[in-house]
Protein backbone atom coordinates (compact mmCIF):
# COMPACT_ATOMS: atom_id res chain seq x y z
CA UNK A 1 0.00 0.00 0.00
CA UNK A 2 3.13 2.13 1.13
CA UNK A 3 4.34 1.48 -2.51
CA UNK A 4 1.15 2.27 -4.18
CA UNK A 5 0.42 5.30 -2.19
CA UNK A 6 4.15 6.71 -3.37
CA UNK A 7 3.94 6.13 -6.64
CA UNK A 8 0.51 7.56 -7.16
CA UNK A 9 1.00 10.61 -5.14
CA UNK A 10 4.62 11.18 -4.17
CA UNK A 11 6.46 9.76 -7.46
CA UNK A 12 8.75 12.57 -8.66
CA UNK A 13 7.49 14.02 -12.51
CA UNK A 14 8.38 17.35 -14.43
CA UNK A 15 6.48 20.03 -13.22
CA UNK A 16 5.72 21.83 -16.85
CA UNK A 17 1.99 20.95 -16.75
CA UNK A 18 1.53 22.73 -13.67
CA UNK A 19 3.38 25.52 -14.94
CA UNK A 20 1.49 26.46 -17.38
CA UNK A 21 -2.00 25.31 -15.54
CA UNK A 22 -0.65 28.37 -13.45
CA UNK A 23 -1.49 30.76 -15.70
CA UNK A 24 -4.96 29.99 -17.14
CA UNK A 25 -5.85 29.54 -12.81
CA UNK A 26 -4.77 33.15 -12.89
CA UNK A 27 -6.41 34.29 -16.42
CA UNK A 28 -9.93 32.56 -14.69
CA UNK A 29 -9.08 34.14 -11.31
CA UNK A 30 -8.73 37.91 -13.57
CA UNK A 31 -12.03 37.11 -15.44
CA UNK A 32 -14.26 36.53 -12.31
CA UNK A 33 -13.09 38.97 -9.72
CA UNK A 34 -11.26 42.20 -11.68
CA UNK A 35 -14.69 43.21 -13.89
CA UNK A 36 -16.54 43.24 -10.08
CA UNK A 37 -14.23 46.23 -9.13
CA UNK A 38 -15.36 48.43 -11.87
CA UNK A 39 -18.65 49.36 -9.19
CA UNK A 40 -17.25 48.89 -6.04
CA UNK A 41 -20.14 50.61 -4.52
CA UNK A 42 -22.36 48.30 -5.92
CA UNK A 43 -20.43 45.22 -5.05
CA UNK A 44 -18.25 45.70 -2.15
CA UNK A 45 -18.39 49.02 -0.44
CA UNK A 46 -21.31 50.06 2.29
CA UNK A 47 -23.49 51.17 -0.54
CA UNK A 48 -23.62 48.11 -2.25
CA UNK A 49 -26.55 45.93 -2.20
CA UNK A 50 -25.23 42.35 -0.66
CA UNK A 51 -26.12 38.96 -0.96
CA UNK A 52 -24.33 36.82 2.04
CA UNK A 53 -23.39 33.16 1.79
CA UNK A 54 -23.82 31.54 4.93
CA UNK A 55 -23.08 28.13 3.51
CA UNK A 56 -19.61 28.67 2.91
CA UNK A 57 -18.68 31.17 5.88
CA UNK A 58 -19.63 31.23 9.36
CA UNK A 59 -21.91 33.89 11.04
CA UNK A 60 -18.83 35.07 12.46
CA UNK A 61 -16.76 35.77 10.09
CA UNK A 62 -18.99 37.22 8.24
CA UNK A 63 -19.97 39.55 10.76
CA UNK A 64 -16.50 40.64 10.87
CA UNK A 65 -16.01 40.86 7.57
CA UNK A 66 -19.28 43.08 6.52
CA UNK A 67 -17.49 45.74 9.31
CA UNK A 68 -14.69 46.12 7.12
CA UNK A 69 -14.58 50.22 6.52
CA UNK A 70 -14.39 51.53 2.76
CA UNK A 71 -11.21 52.18 3.21
CA UNK A 72 -9.81 48.50 4.03
CA UNK A 73 -12.01 47.34 0.72
CA UNK A 74 -10.04 49.28 -1.11
CA UNK A 75 -6.80 48.27 0.12
CA UNK A 76 -8.16 44.66 -0.51
CA UNK A 77 -9.09 45.29 -4.07
CA UNK A 78 -4.72 46.67 -4.51
CA UNK A 79 -3.75 43.43 -2.74
CA UNK A 80 -5.38 41.31 -5.39
CA UNK A 81 -4.73 43.26 -7.92
CA UNK A 82 -0.82 43.20 -7.08
CA UNK A 83 -1.07 39.36 -6.25
CA UNK A 84 -3.16 38.67 -9.11
CA UNK A 85 -0.52 40.39 -11.46
CA UNK A 86 2.64 38.88 -9.37
CA UNK A 87 0.92 35.23 -9.83
CA UNK A 88 0.08 35.74 -13.16
CA UNK A 89 3.49 36.38 -14.35
CA UNK A 90 5.24 33.74 -11.40
CA UNK A 91 7.00 36.28 -9.76
CA UNK A 92 7.02 34.54 -5.96
CA UNK A 93 4.34 32.36 -7.21
CA UNK A 94 3.24 30.40 -4.17
CA UNK A 95 3.84 34.00 -1.54
CA UNK A 96 1.67 36.00 -4.35
CA UNK A 97 -1.12 32.83 -4.52
CA UNK A 98 -1.65 32.35 -1.36
CA UNK A 99 -2.34 36.28 -0.86
CA UNK A 100 -4.48 36.25 -4.09
CA UNK A 101 -6.80 33.27 -2.16
CA UNK A 102 -6.67 35.11 0.76
CA UNK A 103 -8.31 38.79 -0.62
CA UNK A 104 -10.57 36.09 -2.76
CA UNK A 105 -12.19 34.92 0.01
CA UNK A 106 -12.25 38.07 1.38
CA UNK A 107 -14.34 39.65 -1.27
CA UNK A 108 -15.97 36.20 -1.30
CA UNK A 109 -17.34 36.59 2.39
CA UNK A 110 -18.06 40.58 1.55
CA UNK A 111 -21.14 39.70 -1.48
CA UNK A 112 -21.41 36.38 -3.50
CA UNK A 113 -24.14 38.19 -5.09
CA UNK A 114 -22.10 39.65 -8.36
CA UNK A 115 -20.46 36.05 -8.79
CA UNK A 116 -21.93 32.57 -8.96
CA UNK A 117 -21.14 30.63 -5.33
CA UNK A 118 -20.58 27.75 -7.50
CA UNK A 119 -17.80 29.58 -9.50
CA UNK A 120 -16.60 30.53 -6.70
CA UNK A 121 -16.47 27.78 -4.41
CA UNK A 122 -14.75 25.94 -7.55
CA UNK A 123 -12.03 28.50 -8.33
CA UNK A 124 -11.30 28.82 -4.55
CA UNK A 125 -10.54 25.03 -3.91
CA UNK A 126 -8.13 25.17 -6.67
CA UNK A 127 -6.43 28.13 -5.39
CA UNK A 128 -6.15 26.32 -2.30
CA UNK A 129 -4.45 23.31 -3.79
CA UNK A 130 -2.18 25.57 -5.62
CA UNK A 131 -1.06 27.62 -2.45
CA UNK A 132 0.47 24.06 -1.41
CA UNK A 133 3.53 24.26 -3.34
CA UNK A 134 5.59 26.73 -5.47
CA UNK A 135 6.06 24.11 -8.20
CA UNK A 136 3.67 25.64 -10.45
CA UNK A 137 6.53 28.84 -10.93
CA UNK A 138 9.06 26.21 -12.02
CA UNK A 139 8.39 27.46 -15.61
CA UNK A 140 6.50 29.82 -17.82
CA UNK A 141 7.47 32.16 -14.86
CA UNK A 142 9.60 35.37 -14.03
CA UNK A 143 11.15 32.34 -10.98
CA UNK A 144 12.09 30.20 -13.48
CA UNK A 145 14.08 33.06 -15.15
CA UNK A 146 15.41 34.13 -11.47
CA UNK A 147 16.69 30.27 -10.91
CA UNK A 148 19.15 30.57 -14.27
CA UNK A 149 18.25 27.16 -14.85
CA UNK A 150 18.47 26.41 -19.05
CA UNK A 151 16.55 23.02 -18.01
CA UNK A 152 14.18 24.10 -15.87
CA UNK A 153 11.13 22.76 -17.72
CA UNK A 154 12.27 19.11 -16.78
CA UNK A 155 12.43 19.60 -13.14
CA UNK A 156 10.97 16.61 -11.27
CA UNK A 157 8.68 17.54 -8.51
CA UNK A 158 6.16 15.61 -6.15
CA UNK A 159 2.84 14.97 -8.42
CA UNK A 160 0.78 15.02 -5.54
CA UNK A 161 -0.78 18.48 -5.91
CA UNK A 162 -1.11 17.53 -9.77
CA UNK A 163 -2.72 14.29 -8.81
CA UNK A 164 -5.29 16.65 -6.27
CA UNK A 165 -6.54 18.23 -9.46
CA UNK A 166 -6.88 15.68 -11.43
CA UNK A 167 -9.64 14.51 -8.75
CA UNK A 168 -10.69 17.45 -8.16
CA UNK A 169 -11.91 17.77 -11.61
CA UNK A 170 -12.91 14.26 -12.56
CA UNK A 171 -15.20 14.06 -9.66
CA UNK A 172 -15.94 17.36 -9.97
CA UNK A 173 -18.14 15.42 -13.71
CA UNK A 174 -19.01 12.77 -10.74
CA UNK A 175 -21.01 15.16 -8.60
CA UNK A 176 -22.66 17.57 -11.07
CA UNK A 177 -24.45 14.06 -12.76
CA UNK A 178 -25.60 12.94 -9.66
CA UNK A 179 -26.94 15.93 -8.48
CA UNK A 180 -28.63 15.98 -11.45
CA UNK A 181 -30.32 12.76 -10.47
CA UNK A 182 -30.95 13.34 -7.43
CA UNK A 183 -31.86 17.06 -7.10
CA UNK A 184 -34.69 19.01 -8.29
CA UNK A 185 -35.22 18.64 -12.13
CA UNK A 186 -34.20 15.11 -11.78
CA UNK A 187 -32.75 14.81 -15.39
CA UNK A 188 -33.85 10.70 -16.00
CA UNK A 189 -37.79 11.67 -14.78
CA UNK A 190 -37.80 15.20 -16.19
CA UNK A 191 -36.97 16.93 -19.36
CA UNK A 192 -34.95 20.04 -18.29
CA UNK A 193 -33.31 20.18 -21.59
CA UNK A 194 -36.38 20.36 -23.38
CA UNK A 195 -37.90 22.85 -20.77
CA UNK A 196 -35.01 25.01 -21.18
CA UNK A 197 -35.71 24.57 -25.35
CA UNK A 198 -39.31 26.06 -24.68
CA UNK A 199 -38.97 28.41 -21.23
CA UNK A 200 -35.50 29.27 -20.59
CA UNK A 201 -34.75 31.23 -17.83
CA UNK A 202 -33.57 34.95 -18.44
CA UNK A 203 -29.83 35.26 -18.30
CA UNK A 204 -29.45 30.77 -19.07
CA UNK A 205 -29.66 29.90 -21.91
CA UNK A 206 -28.55 31.46 -25.46
CA UNK A 207 -30.07 31.54 -28.69
CA UNK A 208 -27.93 28.97 -30.55
CA UNK A 209 -28.44 27.13 -34.05
CA UNK A 210 -29.53 23.95 -32.59
CA UNK A 211 -32.38 25.48 -30.60
CA UNK A 212 -35.08 25.87 -33.21
CA UNK A 213 -34.46 22.06 -33.56
CA UNK A 214 -34.29 20.55 -30.40
CA UNK A 215 -37.87 23.17 -29.47
CA UNK A 216 -40.32 20.43 -31.23
CA UNK A 217 -38.68 17.12 -30.29
CA UNK A 218 -38.70 16.43 -26.76
CA UNK A 219 -37.54 12.95 -27.02
CA UNK A 220 -34.45 14.09 -28.87
CA UNK A 221 -34.05 16.86 -25.66
CA UNK A 222 -34.45 13.50 -23.41
CA UNK A 223 -31.55 11.38 -24.96
CA UNK A 224 -28.97 14.04 -25.26
CA UNK A 225 -29.67 14.98 -21.36
CA UNK A 226 -29.20 10.93 -20.36
CA UNK A 227 -26.15 10.83 -22.87
CA UNK A 228 -24.59 14.18 -20.76
CA UNK A 229 -25.59 12.34 -17.17
CA UNK A 230 -23.81 9.38 -18.36
CA UNK A 231 -20.85 11.13 -20.01
CA UNK A 232 -20.34 12.98 -16.37
CA UNK A 233 -20.77 9.71 -14.74
CA UNK A 234 -17.70 8.01 -16.56
CA UNK A 235 -15.48 10.73 -17.02
CA UNK A 236 -13.65 9.83 -13.98
CA UNK A 237 -13.10 6.26 -14.99
CA UNK A 238 -12.20 7.37 -18.76
CA UNK A 239 -9.71 10.07 -17.14
CA UNK A 240 -7.99 7.81 -15.11
CA UNK A 241 -7.81 4.57 -17.22
CA UNK A 242 -4.49 5.08 -19.74
CA UNK A 243 -5.96 3.78 -22.81
CA UNK A 244 -9.05 6.31 -22.96
CA UNK A 245 -7.55 8.86 -21.42
CA UNK A 246 -6.85 10.96 -24.54
CA UNK A 247 -10.44 10.12 -25.44
CA UNK A 248 -11.78 11.66 -22.62
CA UNK A 249 -9.69 14.92 -22.61
CA UNK A 250 -11.23 15.59 -26.49
CA UNK A 251 -14.82 14.52 -24.97
CA UNK A 252 -14.60 16.99 -22.52
CA UNK A 253 -12.80 19.77 -24.34
CA UNK A 254 -16.21 19.66 -27.03
CA UNK A 255 -18.57 19.05 -23.64
CA UNK A 256 -17.62 22.73 -22.35
CA UNK A 257 -17.29 24.39 -25.88
CA UNK A 258 -20.84 23.13 -26.05
CA UNK A 259 -21.35 24.57 -22.89
CA UNK A 260 -20.48 27.83 -23.29
CA UNK A 261 -22.03 28.24 -27.07
CA UNK A 262 -25.33 27.21 -25.36
CA UNK A 263 -25.65 28.55 -21.92
CA UNK A 264 -24.45 31.71 -19.74
CA UNK A 265 -22.37 29.71 -17.49
CA UNK A 266 -19.25 31.16 -15.71
CA UNK A 267 -15.96 32.03 -17.40
CA UNK A 268 -14.65 28.83 -14.96
CA UNK A 269 -16.50 26.26 -16.81
CA UNK A 270 -14.25 27.68 -20.64
CA UNK A 271 -11.15 28.97 -19.10
CA UNK A 272 -10.26 26.66 -16.32
CA UNK A 273 -11.91 23.22 -16.66
CA UNK A 274 -10.10 22.57 -20.15
CA UNK A 275 -6.32 23.67 -19.36
CA UNK A 276 -7.13 21.11 -15.88
CA UNK A 277 -8.11 18.13 -18.25
CA UNK A 278 -4.72 18.82 -19.76
CA UNK A 279 -2.55 17.98 -16.43
CA UNK A 280 -4.36 14.11 -17.19
CA UNK A 281 -1.46 14.15 -19.64
CA UNK A 282 2.10 12.72 -18.35
CA UNK A 283 4.65 15.35 -17.75
CA UNK A 284 7.06 12.74 -19.24
CA UNK A 285 5.59 12.42 -22.38
CA UNK A 286 5.77 16.48 -22.77
CA UNK A 287 9.26 16.59 -21.81
CA UNK A 288 9.79 13.73 -24.05
CA UNK A 289 8.31 15.73 -27.04
CA UNK A 290 9.98 18.96 -26.25
CA UNK A 291 13.60 17.12 -26.11
CA UNK A 292 12.63 15.80 -29.78
CA UNK A 293 12.18 19.63 -30.97
CA UNK A 294 15.58 21.11 -29.43
CA UNK A 295 17.12 17.95 -30.54
CA UNK A 296 15.46 18.81 -34.26
CA UNK A 297 16.89 22.40 -33.97
CA UNK A 298 19.84 21.96 -32.84
CA UNK A 299 21.11 19.69 -35.94
CA UNK A 300 19.26 22.23 -37.60
CA UNK A 301 20.77 25.61 -39.21
CA UNK A 302 19.14 27.50 -36.63
CA UNK A 303 18.72 31.27 -36.42
CA UNK A 304 22.21 33.29 -34.57
CA UNK A 305 21.27 35.71 -32.09
CA UNK A 306 24.65 38.07 -31.83
CA UNK A 307 25.39 39.86 -28.70
CA UNK A 308 28.34 41.91 -26.91
CA UNK A 309 29.79 39.13 -24.25
CA UNK A 310 31.68 41.59 -22.27
CA UNK A 311 28.15 43.27 -21.03
CA UNK A 312 26.83 41.51 -18.31
CA UNK A 313 23.68 43.01 -18.63
CA UNK A 314 23.64 41.76 -22.25
CA UNK A 315 25.27 37.91 -20.73
CA UNK A 316 22.40 38.30 -17.97
CA UNK A 317 19.54 39.05 -21.01
CA UNK A 318 21.34 35.96 -23.01
CA UNK A 319 21.21 33.46 -20.09
CA UNK A 320 17.82 34.57 -19.78
CA UNK A 321 16.81 33.96 -23.80
CA UNK A 322 18.32 30.61 -22.97
CA UNK A 323 15.75 29.52 -20.23
CA UNK A 324 12.89 31.28 -22.23
CA UNK A 325 14.14 29.14 -25.14
CA UNK A 326 12.19 26.30 -24.84
CA UNK A 327 12.49 24.18 -28.27
CA UNK A 328 16.41 25.45 -28.47
CA UNK A 329 15.90 27.42 -31.75
CA UNK A 330 18.37 30.14 -30.83
CA UNK A 331 22.50 29.84 -31.33
CA UNK A 332 23.95 32.86 -29.21
CA UNK A 333 26.96 33.68 -30.76
CA UNK A 334 29.34 36.19 -28.57
CA UNK A 335 31.04 39.21 -31.29
CA UNK A 336 33.52 39.99 -28.97
CA UNK A 337 35.08 36.44 -29.67
CA UNK A 338 35.51 36.88 -33.28
CA UNK A 339 38.32 38.59 -35.34
CA UNK A 340 35.25 39.70 -37.62
CA UNK A 341 31.77 39.71 -37.64
CA UNK A 342 30.71 40.22 -40.54
CA UNK A 343 32.07 36.26 -41.12
CA UNK A 344 28.28 36.15 -39.61
CA UNK A 345 26.50 38.00 -42.05
CA UNK A 346 28.26 40.99 -44.74
CA UNK A 347 26.01 43.59 -43.59
CA UNK A 348 27.33 43.25 -39.22
CA UNK A 349 30.51 45.28 -38.97
CA UNK A 350 31.95 45.61 -35.41
CA UNK A 351 30.82 48.84 -34.91
CA UNK A 352 26.86 47.25 -35.24
CA UNK A 353 27.39 44.68 -33.33
CA UNK A 354 28.56 47.19 -30.41
CA UNK A 355 25.51 49.02 -30.93
CA UNK A 356 22.45 46.60 -30.68
CA UNK A 357 21.54 43.19 -30.87
CA UNK A 358 21.06 41.28 -34.13
CA UNK A 359 19.51 38.07 -35.53
CA UNK A 360 20.10 36.68 -38.48
CA UNK A 361 18.29 33.94 -39.68
CA UNK A 362 18.82 30.40 -41.62
CA UNK A 363 17.76 32.24 -44.88
CA UNK A 364 20.04 34.76 -44.43
CA UNK A 365 17.43 37.77 -43.49
CA UNK A 366 19.20 40.49 -41.07
CA UNK A 367 17.22 42.16 -37.72
CA UNK A 368 18.86 44.74 -35.33
CA UNK A 369 18.19 46.04 -32.37
CA UNK A 370 13.98 46.10 -31.69
CA UNK A 371 13.39 44.91 -35.14
CA UNK A 372 15.47 41.21 -33.75
CA UNK A 373 13.45 41.54 -30.28
CA UNK A 374 10.06 41.70 -32.52
CA UNK A 375 11.10 38.38 -34.16
CA UNK A 376 12.89 36.72 -30.42
CA UNK A 377 8.80 36.90 -29.45
CA UNK A 378 7.24 34.61 -32.05
CA UNK A 379 10.39 32.11 -31.62
CA UNK A 380 10.39 32.05 -27.69
CA UNK A 381 6.57 30.51 -25.82
CA UNK A 382 7.24 32.68 -23.07
CA UNK A 383 7.07 36.19 -24.38
CA UNK A 384 3.65 35.78 -26.79
CA UNK A 385 2.10 37.19 -24.10
CA UNK A 386 4.04 40.21 -25.41
CA UNK A 387 3.27 40.08 -29.22
CA UNK A 388 0.31 42.25 -29.06
CA UNK A 389 2.68 44.75 -27.25
CA UNK A 390 5.56 44.89 -29.64
CA UNK A 391 3.47 45.26 -32.66
CA UNK A 392 0.82 47.62 -30.52
CA UNK A 393 0.29 50.52 -33.12
CA UNK A 394 3.41 53.23 -32.25
CA UNK A 395 5.33 50.78 -30.93
CA UNK A 396 7.01 50.77 -33.95
CA UNK A 397 8.39 54.36 -33.33
CA UNK A 398 8.59 54.10 -29.11
CA UNK A 399 10.09 50.74 -29.67
CA UNK A 400 13.04 51.24 -31.57
CA UNK A 401 14.07 54.58 -29.41
CA UNK A 402 13.12 53.22 -26.37
CA UNK A 403 15.59 50.21 -26.72
CA UNK A 404 18.80 52.85 -28.41
CA UNK A 405 18.60 54.13 -25.08
CA UNK A 406 18.82 50.65 -23.45
CA UNK A 407 21.57 49.89 -26.40
CA UNK A 408 23.84 52.87 -25.64
CA UNK A 409 23.66 52.81 -21.93
CA UNK A 410 23.56 48.85 -21.36
CA UNK A 411 27.24 49.71 -19.37
CA UNK A 412 25.04 51.63 -16.49
CA UNK A 413 23.37 48.51 -15.52
CA UNK A 414 26.32 46.56 -14.36
CA UNK A 415 26.51 46.10 -10.86
CA UNK A 416 30.59 47.16 -10.61
CA UNK A 417 31.20 50.61 -10.04
CA UNK A 418 33.67 50.48 -12.29
CA UNK A 419 31.14 51.18 -14.96
CA UNK A 420 29.06 53.75 -13.52
CA UNK A 421 30.83 56.29 -16.90
CA UNK A 422 29.34 53.61 -19.54
CA UNK A 423 33.02 52.57 -20.78
CA UNK A 424 33.32 49.09 -19.28
CA UNK A 425 34.99 47.00 -21.72
CA UNK A 426 35.56 49.46 -24.46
Amino acid sequence: MKELWGKIFLQDRPSIGLSFFRIFVALTTGFHVLPSFVHLEDNYLHTAFKTLNFNFFTPQVIDLVQKSPDGVVVAFVWLFCVSWFSFLIGWRSQISCIVMTAAGYYFYALNAFHIGTLSWDILLVTLFLMCLTPYHGDYFSLDSLRGRDVYAYKRRRPFFLQRLLQIQIAFTYFYTALYKVSGEGNWLTDNPIYYLMHYPAAGVTKYFLLRDILAPHPQLCYGIGILIVVVELLMPFLLFCGPTRVSAIYLGFVFHIMLILTLDVPAIFFFLFPPQLLLFINPERIVSWVERWRLYHQRANRSQIVYDGKCRFCQNSIEKIKIMDLYDVLNSVDFQALDDPGTLHPQLSKEKAMSQIHLIEPDGKFYGGFDAFRRICWRLPMLYSLIPVVYFPGMGIIGPCLYRWVARNRYLFHANGVCAKNTCFR
